[in-house]
Order: structure tokens, then C-alpha cells, then sequence
């Protein structure tokens, strides 16, 4: 069975089919280490990220109940199967996630991965269906050894600094006594202390800043693979259709005129050859197949042509050739590919309204832009109601032309049920939704604003309810160059 249809098939119950497949999907290229089990404790979803990590491969873990066997030497519960087993006294050992209601995080050490072991920082969520009883669990793993190490590094650094400052001040405190020189050297010996204390907690910044970077760092590669793939083996038998096609147009053509002559031969030939053409003709309504097959001939014409396009457009979306390099890309066109793709998203709840106006290529990651535009889009879908809505696509341009300051500017609005005011400031936040429970995983603006961020823009909301939703992108036109971003 293929992965995505073994993942829909043991999805938890209480999910929709569209559900588990988006969710499937959304796994497979989200960073993170995810999997997610159900009522039964079997898993469900095993994402790229956790083979990864830890070695196991999807098709050897869906279906299975050995998650616990990855982590340690024998089967042990994990913090999902607590949730699902509701197992309070065990849970009660964690610590309850600040941010997600109901879920619970805890940190150990695996030394059977990798070379020297892992740090693994562990957060689990409750899955519920529409009556709010738990179906499943997710868990997601972040590799934290680097934070760890940071920390044991700088606990020792302090710890060391604590005692050479009692060391210098007892030394200086003696020698006080008996040279006031001493006390100058004592200021010194502070002020450099200062500057290396000074200097250790702009180095703990910045792995802070390196840690945030690694959660938000591409992990898109498999999707473009997958796509391109598909794309590339559609567009083989639609080009030899296409052409069967032609050649079939010009044999239907010989054919119709063929048959012209023998029609013009049937006042020649016999009464018995003649009444035989005759009812045959009408048997066969010859007159109407003559004036349907080009029709048909031009529809299906026509719908091949489509299909090309639709290929054409999700190679575009995938940009896999892109190899993941910053290039200049025309961001209208990927708007188009992505749109084309969510099509069948869309097109049944809403109306899509193009606004562009006149801007310049930008320096981007295509295939993340494009996901992250696909993102927006299929909310903006979702937030529609029984009646039918707009979503409108602008675009425009900030800054003086050619000038190195120069933005450009994207909206996807719609004119939904809205998000309200107090969660405007939560939905960047990973794992929180705005959807009904089971609908969504909240982790596709999480991950949209990660892309934004590594562009150097910005990503801003306004929405209220009733009234719709409006996400604001800006993105520069040029990126910095490596040295640029390096320095200081």
C-alpha cells in the first residue's frame, strides 16, 4: 500500500477523509519529527522528518505499535499513549504545555541515536473528534542537543567565572589592606570580567537565534520531489496522446471524405446497393456523427491541452530543478501555478479576484513562497460559509524602483466568517487553530511565517469577524549576499 493511502486508512476516527490526507500531507513536509497515533495506540502517521531522526522508516512503523521500541531498548509508553490511555499519574511526571491546551512536553537523552546520543525535546497533543472525546495523539521530537550542549557549556563557564570572581575579590580584598595600587587592579580585573560576561550572553543570543532558525530551516525538498515526479510521468503519455491525436484528425478527415464519394457513388449503384447505403446511413445518423466526432475530436482536444497546463503548473509549483537555490522568480507566476493547483479547493466556495499590479521579479525560494501562498489560499477557502465568498490576490511595490530598500507587497483576502481579535496574536503560533477540532493541525502559518521570516519580511493579519480576513505579505526584492548576512 502507498504510504498517503496507508496514512488515510489508519487516520484517527472522527477525521474526514480530506482531513487525513491534508494532514498527511502537511506532515510529510513539515521539519519537525511528528507521528500520531490513535484510540488503539497504533500509529498512523509517521512523517519524513521522524525517519530522519531516528532511522525507522514510515512503511516499517504505520500500522504498528513499536513508536516506543524507536526511542528505547524496549517498548515504553510515550507521552501520546498517556494522553490516549488517560494516564494522569504518569502524565503527572511532565510538564503541561504552556501554549496547547491539554498537551503535556518533557526532554531526555537518547543515546542509541546518532553518534553520541540525542537530546530530544518532546511535546504531545490530544487528537478529539467532533464530540471532544479523545480518537488519537499527536507528538512531535526537536532535536535540542546543541541547546543542551549550550547550556552545560555555559553553566560551567559560569560556574567558573563565579569562582575565579570570589577568587580575584578575596585576593584583592587582602591586598587592600596593604597596597592602594591593588585597587586598581581590581577594576580591571572587573571590567573584564564585564566584557566576558558581556561577550557570553550575546553567544547565548545568538544560538538562541540559530535554534529558531533550525525550527523554521526548508523542509519542502520532498513535496517538489513528489511533485515534479508525477508531473514528469503525466506529461510522457499526454504528449504521445496529443499527438495519436492529430493523426487521428487526419485520418477522421480522409475518412469523411472517403465517405462524401460514396454518397455521391449511390445514385450510380444498384437499387438493392443503394437501399442497403441508404439504411445504413440512417442507422448510423451519419449526417449527426459527421457534425459530433469534430466536436468530440476538438473537446478532447481541448481537455488535453488543460491537462498540459495543469503539468506544466505544478512543475512550476514545485520548482525542484531550483535545487532549493535563491533565484529571481516572477512572483505573479507562481501565484498563478499554486492557484491552478488548489483549484479544486477553491473553486466550489469562492471566487478568485485578481488585483496584480506592476511588480519586478523578486530574489526568493520559489517553492516556499509558493507554499506559502497555497497556505493563505486554502484558509481563506475554509473561513468561507454557507454562501459563497471572494478571495481577492493584490500585489504592488514599496520603496523606490531599483533602490536596494525596494519591497514588494502581496494580499490574499477574503471576506470569511473572520478570526477573532483575541487569538489574531496566537496564529503564528505552532499547533494552534482557529478551526473545529479535528479540521486542522495548526501548523500551516507556523510554517508560513517561518518562510517569510527567512526572506527577511513580514508577514501581518487583519481580520474581524464577519467582515473576513486580509493576510498582508512583504518581501524584499534583493536578498543580502552570504558575506552580508555574516557579518556583524
Amino acid at each position: 500500500m502507498h504510504n498517503r493511502e496507508q496514512a488515510f486508512s489508519n487516520c484517527p476516527p472522527g477525521a474526514d477523509d480530506g482531513s487525513a490526507i491534508a494532514l498527511s500531507e502537511l506532515l510529510d513536509g513539515h521539519p519537525v519529527a511528528t507521528f500520531v497515533i490513535d484510540r488503539d495506540h497504533t500509529i498512523t502517521h509517521w512523517n519524513k522528518a521522524c525517519e530522519h531522526l531516528l532511522g525507522w522508516s514510515t512503511e516499517a512503523m504505520i500500522g504498528t505499535r513499536n513508536h516506543g521500541v524507536a526511542f528505547y531498548a524496549h517498548e515504553r509508553q510515550m507521552l501520546s499513549d498517556m494522553i490516549v490511555s488517560g494516564d494522569g499519574d504518569g502524565l503527572g511526571a511532565h510538564r503541561q504545555s504552556a501554549l496547547i491546551p491539554g498537551a503535556y512536553e518533557t526532554e531526555g537523552f537518547f543515546e542509541n541515536l546518532g553518534v553520541g546520543g540525542h537530546w530530544l525535546h518532546f511535546t504531545a497533543a490530544p487528537l478529539r473528534d467532533a464530540s471532544g472525546q479523545v480518537v488519537g495523539a499527536i507528538e512531535t521530537m526537536r532535536d535540542v542537543t546543541e541547546r543542551r550542549v549550550a547550556e552545560n557549556a555555559l553553566r560551567r563557564a559560569h560556574d567558573n567565572l563565579e569562582h575565579l570572581i570570589e577568587k580575584r575579590t578575596a585576593q584583592l580584598a587582602e591586598a587592600n589592606e596593604r597596597l592602594e595600587d591593588d585597587l586598581r587592579q581590581r577594576q580591571i580585573a572587573d571590567a573584564e570580567l564585564r566584557a566576558k560576561h558581556l561577550a557570553l550572553t550575546e553567544l547565548n543570543a545568538k544560538l538562541s537565534m540559530a535554534q529558531e532558525q533550525l525550527v523554521q530551516s526548508e523542509k519542502l525538498a520532498s513535496i517538489g520531489q513528489l511533485a515534479a515526479g508525477v508531473a514528469h510521468e503525466i506529461n510522457n503519455p499526454i504528449g504521445y496522446i496529443f499527438s495519436n491525436f492529430g493523426t487521428l484528425q487526419s485520418y477522421l478527415d480522409q475518412l469523411f471524405d472517403m465517405l462524401h464519394v460514396y454518397q455521391e457513388a449511390e445514385s450510380q449503384a444498384s437499387p438493392e446497393t443503394a437501399a442497403r447505403l441508404a439504411a445504413m446511413r440512417k442507422t448510423l445518423d451519419l449526417d449527426f456523427l459527421r457534425e459530433d466526432i469534430p466536436v468530440l475530436m476538438s473537446e478532447s482536444k481541448e481537455g488535453i491541452v488543460r491537462v498540459r497546463h495543469i503539468v506544466q503548473d505544478l512543475k512550476d509549483f514545485s520548482r525542484v530543478d531550483a535545487n532549493q537555490d535563491w533565484v529571481w522568480a516572477n512572483v505573479h507566476g507562481g501565484i498563478d501555478s499554486t492557484l491552478n493547483i488548489v483549484s479544486n479547493e477553491v473553486k466550489y466556495k469562492a471566487d478568485v479576484v485578481k488585483q496584480y499590479g506592476a511588480i519586478p521579479d523578486i530574489e526568493c525560494l520559489p517553492s516556499q513562497i509558493n507554499q506559502v501562498i497555497m497556505n493563505l489560499v486554502v484558509n481563506a477557502a475554509h473561513a468561507m460559509s454557507e454562501r459563497r465568498g471572494t478571495i481577492t490576490l493584490r500585489s504592488g511595490t514599496l520603496g523606490e524602483s531599483g533602490a536596494d530598500g525596494e519591497q514588494v507587497w502581496i494580499e490574499i483576502a477574503d471576506d470569511g466568517s473572520g478570526i477573532p481579535r483575541e487569538n489574531l496574536s496566537r496564529i503564528f503560533d505552532p499547533f494552534f487553530t482557529t478551526k473545529a477540532v479535528g479540521k486542522g493541525t495548526g501548523l500551516g502559518l507556523s510554517l508560513a511565517y517561518g518562510i517569510i521570516q527567512k526572506h527577511r519580511g513580514s508577514i501581518d493579519v487583519d481580520s474581524e469577524i464577519g467582515r473576513g480576513t486580509t493576510f498582508r505579505i512583504v518581501l524584499p526584492v534583493h536578498q543580502r549576499s552570504t558575506s552580508e548576512e555574516s557579518s556583524p
